[in-house]
């Protein structure tokens, strides 16, 4: 099971990825964009992801994805760490959010990341 730390490390690694803190949380940046934050005693994620597809997760992996009442109005899910099979499906996670947030240049430059689904 993935903790605080492998968010931290993965997140990171990503390119043009900064940590800060906001809101007394680890919050992760892409070119100055948050895209990943450790809220609730870093036992969870929140990151970006289109409401449509955001809506769908919760109702259809309840036990892993959810939304905070605070951020229904916004493209953000939840992530229970306790919930993800491994590091890798934690990457995709990140990867995907870091996509929606990363500026052209970047998606540009780092193919190998792919480019953000446009529905």
């Amino acid at each position: 099971m993935p903790d605080a730390e492998d968010v931290r490390r993965i997140a990171l690694s990503l390119p043009d990825t900064t940590e800060k803190i906001a809101w007394s949380m680890p919050t992760f940046r892409v070119a100055g964009k948050m895209f990943a934050t450790l809220p609730e005693v870093e036992t969870s994620i929140a990151v970006r992801c289109p409401k449509e597809e955001r809506d769908e997760l919760a109702r259809a992996e309840p036990t892993k994805f959810w939304i905070a009442d605070h951020e229904a109005g916004f493209a953000w899910v939840r992530v229970r760490l306790v919930a993800l099979e491994d590091d890798d499906e934690l990457r995709d996670i990140l990867a995907d959010s870091w996509r929606q947030a990363a500026p052209t240049r970047l998606l540009e430059s780092y193919p190998e990341l792919g480019l953000p689904s446009v529905d």
